[in-house]
């Protein structure tokens, strides 16, 4: 008789923590994921920091948390969880024991070793009983984002050229003409726009006269990425790497002007993460702020091909109307580049090519 009961007992405590587990295993369970910041710089070392809490007194024998991430972001170690890793995206799954009324915080060192927005959206729980009978899943969901900026190329890696802007610098500002200061008239002279023409002027002298403008510190500069890697491409960009180090010379450009107080302005032929088919485009401005601000869309540019980079530089042409200088940053330059660079140039304004390949290396 006493092994009939020992063998009744057995299965009815299996049966008992059976429906326990069944009932009650996850309703009281709490789980959170987040970084321990929201902004930081390509190649910094954050933590991601994961908190369990079980408000039941049943104790939870095994949970499971598994969820995907971007490979951009790099677990120092693998202590505690398990990283399966993709071209672009991970599986990380981390391992729980936790008793009743009992929580625990993890804390995991990561390296963001590419640029961009990276968000947690969800991760999925799964537990079970102390006999492996019944198993529980819940989906958590999460709200973080975190953001990478490129990391700009030092200055020391900038090589601007000849013929621009740092040839005019003076107590580090760009002087340049101003249309809104005008002195007097003078005689056209070749590269002068259009609309800089005093006609009433030109009549009295017999010969074409334009606005004679004063000099100020006020100017403005537009870097341009063109986000494809080769003349002639379709839809996709093989060569991401070159891009990213595109991305990168153009925020060191950009850093670099907004510390002499020049406005400056960021634009791609490449999409924003929540608006595809529209290029990125970042007014001209100064400032700190603005710089931070510029580099956060650079941080959410997608490297995929939104329209022609031709076609780009031909809208900002219709829409440049004060002084302004374009820098190009491509990995190439075309016919179709050129000639729109040409245009801009013959309506007064600046145009000039920075070659990717000049800052190969340079991060």
């Amino acid at each position: 008789m006493g092994i009939h009961w020992f063998i009744l007992s057995a299965v009815a405590v299996l049966i008992i923590q059976w429906q326990l587990f069944k009932r009650l295993g996850m309703k009281k369970v709490h789980y959170s994921r987040n970084f321990n910041t929201t902004h930081c710089f390509e190649g910094d070392r954050i933590e991601m920091v994961e908190k369990l809490a079980n408000h039941s007194m049943l104790p939870l024998p095994w949970l499971r948390v598994e969820s995907q991430l971007h490979t951009g972001l790099r677990f120092d170690s693998e202590f505690n969880f398990d990283v399966s890793q993709g071209q672009f995206y991970q599986n990380h799954k981390s391992l729980f024991s936790l008793m009743g009324y009992k929580q625990l915080t993890r804390r995991h060192t990561v390296q963001c070793v590419q640029r961009g927005c990276y968000r947690l959206t969800s991760a999925s729980l799964t537990s079970g009983d102390l006999f492996g009978l019944h198993k529980a899943w819940m989906n958590v969901p999460l709200q973080e984002q975190l953001i990478v900026y490129p990391k700009p190329v030092d200055r020391s890696e900038i090589h601007l050229p000849s013929n621009s802007w740092q040839g005019d610098i003076s107590v580090k500002r760009w002087i340049v003409e101003d249309p809104f200061y005008i002195t007097g008239v003078r005689d056209y002279q070749q590269g002068d726009p259009l609309k800089a023409i005093n006609w009433n002027a030109t009549a009295r002298a017999g010969k074409l006269q334009v606005h004679q403008r004063d000099y100020t510190a006020d100017y403005r500069l537009m870097v341009v990425l063109n986000v494809e890697d080769h003349a002639g491409m379709w839809d996709t960009v093989n060569d991401t790497e070159t891009i990213e180090q595109g991305i990168r010379y153009a925020a060191g450009i950009i850093q670099y002007a907004s510390e002499q107080g020049l406005e400056v302005g960021f634009a791609a032929n490449g999409h924003d993460l929540d608006v595809p088919g529209r290029p990125v485009h970042v007014g001209t401005g100064s400032g700190h702020e603005h710089f931070m601000a510029t580099l956060e869309q650079m941080s959410r540019l997608v490297i995929a091909r939104a329209v022609p980079f031709d076609t780009l530089l031909e809208q900002m042409a219709e829409e440049l109307d004060a002084r302004c200088d374009l820098l190009v940053v491509s990995a190439f330059m075309s016919d179709k580049i050129n000639a729109v660079m040409e245009r801009i140039r013959s309506e007064g304004h600046g145009a000039h090519w920075m070659p990717i390949d000049a800052a190969k290396g340079a991060a």
